[in-house]
């Protein structure tokens, strides 16, 4: 059911909104996590290494289309917040036509360019079969990722996070079935872990279409809702390419940096993989918390209630600190049982390069709950180029640790990379994000 974060306490809704959107983001890092664990499990750390050679471009393409599918549900947020629903209805159709042209450029271009993104990213000759089977089919099921996304995004944007989660959870289970099935009974290695991967997002995004489709009435565009708007296409692509950008910006950092750490040799790379996994399992409370200030921000921008927004942000910073200094803690003392998930315990180098690379995170690890906060703040509130440069800002701290310091320090260097980046970006995003939300008070003010 959609729900109206207009009134009520900002700190209950905020949580309430976030919970299942939090259950959602867990299982969606369940799908990468089976496949990894399954993959270093069964088929041994070479073919983990060639499942994670890529995973920096994976998060640019990936976050690329998750970031523009939550800008395209911006508008539709806000407009459901000012109460609005023929516009909102407008948006949504504009929104199917961007997401639909979308999805086919980018796997269409992603496909024909994946030998030279391997080799941009210097994956070692051993794993580079296996890394460009994974590769290519993942980018094949973008339209799935963009089908599942871009409605999940229209139903978080009128209060509904349940609704995604529980068709995500689904398909959670069946991507482990699949997994199983794909590796160990076909025997189709690497390539039977992607096939399971983009299969189970097809389920996701096949189920929510249905349940929209018969459950949600007002979210169908009428007939003469249908009517192209130029209008409508320029304010929803001003929120959806800054948003999909600002994490192609980010992960442009992290391709820097997984090249720099492919060059240190498979070891390091299955190492890093693992790491990665369970960093980015662990992080999914930050994208939840986030998301929800986001709409919770977006709502209260269409219904002019400035004080609420302030109050949600400040509420958001809080939930985030606390969790990240739990977290950290919790990934300094047992990254090493972690990282079992993934490697076997015969392998003591990898086992000891993915517990430092998960220690050395956990200690600034609460500077997340800061930076995304506030970069998802800026955007409910209609400002998306600001949030860019916090992007920006992340790809040249990690740049610039791993072209400068890779070379002196190796692997150590790539430990701290991701630190750097968090901690430079929030010094640019809290100023910026206090700055825009005067900018929106005083523009409501006026049209008032």
């Amino acid at each position: 059911m959609s729900e109206n974060m207009t009134q009520g306490n900002p700190l209950k809704l905020i949580v309430r909104f976030a919970l299942p959107l939090l259950l959602g983001n867990l299982l969606q890092q369940t799908y990468y996590m089976i496949d990894a664990a399954i993959v270093g499990q069964y088929l041994g750390a070479d073919a983990l290494a060639s499942v994670g050679a890529s995973s920096s471009v994976q998060f640019l393409v990936m976050g690329f289309c998750m970031g523009s599918c939550c800008g395209l549900g911006i508008p539709v947020a806000q407009r459901f917040g000012a109460g609005d629903h023929k516009a909102m209805r407008k948006y949504i159709f504009h929104g199917i036509l961007i997401a639909a042209v979308t999805s086919v450029l980018l796997m269409t271009v992603c496909y024909l360019l994946c030998h030279q993104i391997l080799r941009l990213l210097a994956t070692p000759q051993n794993i580079y079969e296996n890394a460009y089977a994974y590769l290519s089919i993942v980018f094949l099921g973008i339209p799935f990722v963009i089908l599942y996304n871009f409605q999940a995004s229209v139903l978080r944007a009128v209060g509904d996070s349940r609704t995604p989660f529980l068709f995500l959870a689904f398909s959670t289970v069946m991507n482990v079935l699949l997994d199983l099935l794909c590796i160990t009974g076909f025997k189709w290695g690497c390539a039977g872990a992607a096939i399971a991967t983009i299969s189970a997002q097809a389920i996701s995004g096949v189920l929510c279409f249905g349940y929209i489709l018969k459950k949600y009435k007002m979210l169908h565009p009428k007939k003469e809702e249908r009517m192209m708007e130029s209008h409508k296409f320029a304010v929803l692509l001003g929120m959806a390419l800054p948003m999909g950008l600002q994490f192609s910006i980010t992960a442009i950092g992290s391709m820097v940096m997984q090249s720099a750490n492919n060059s240190l040799g498979s070891i390091y790379v299955s190492g890093f993989t693992a790491g990665a996994r369970i960093k980015q399992f662990i992080m999914c409370p930050f994208d939840a918390i986030a998301t929800a200030v986001s709409t919770f921000c977006g709502q209260n921008l269409g219904a002019g209630k400035y004080d609420r927004i302030r109050k949600g942000i400040r509420d958001g910073v809080l939930i985030g600190v606390g969790y990240g200094l739990v977290a950290g803690i919790v990934m300094i003392i047992g990254g090493r049982t972690f990282s079992l998930l993934f490697i076997s315990t015969t392998e003591t180098a990898v086992l000891d390069a993915s517990a430092r690379y998960l220690r050395c995170m956990g200690y600034f690890f609460w500077s997340l709950g800061i930076l995304n906060v506030f970069r998802m703040a800026t955007q409910g509130i209609g400002y998306p180029v600001p949030a860019i440069f916090s992007g920006v800002v992340e790809m040249v701290a990690r740049t610039a640790v791993s072209l400068i310091f890779v070379p002196i320090y190796a692997y150590q260097a790539i430990c701290f990379a991701d630190q750097s980046a968090w901690l430079s970006a929030c010094l640019y995003i809290v100023p910026t994000c206090l700055i825009c939300l005067k900018k929106a008070e005083k523009r409501g003010n006026r049209k008032s």
